[in-house]
């Protein structure tokens, strides 16, 4: 079985109300990545793995029998990026030497979120 080495890295975002911001984060689970939300209410997220989101289980791990959920909680925390200010995720990496690659972005900006991969951007419908 092939493993999937990825990075993910972000721009900064300031969010409108960083206490309901957090509560959202802990509610998930970011696989390897980690996010933080500084003292002045900057969000960003990063670290040795694909972007996905997952529901948090009751025990506080990633809730392997759930769905991914990154669309739903990017929506959400869309509702909390100051407007005029813009979330960018990057996420890049491979599969041994296989094609494709994987790459993707996603932008929140002035309430709306969009996805890019290799093949360009569109805009993300809202799901739940």
């Amino acid at each position: 079985m092939a493993t999937l080495r990825a990075v993910t890295a972000s721009s900064g975002a300031m969010v409108t109300d960083p206490d309901a911001v957090e509560q959202l984060c802990e509610a998930h689970c970011f696989g390897g990545l980690k996010w933080r939300l500084t003292d002045d209410g900057e969000f960003s997220v990063w670290g040795y793995e694909a972007f996905r989101v997952y529901v948090q289980a009751d025990d506080g791990t990633m809730d392997l029998d759930a769905s991914e959920v990154t669309r739903e909680f990017l929506w959400k925390l869309a509702e909390y990026i100051e407007e005029g200010d813009e979330l960018d995720v990057q996420s890049a990496g491979f599969t041994k030497c296989r094609y494709p690659v994987h790459a993707c972005r996603y932008v929140i900006r002035n309430g709306a979120v969009l996805r890019a991969n290799l093949g360009g951007l569109e805009s993300l419908e809202c799901g739940t």
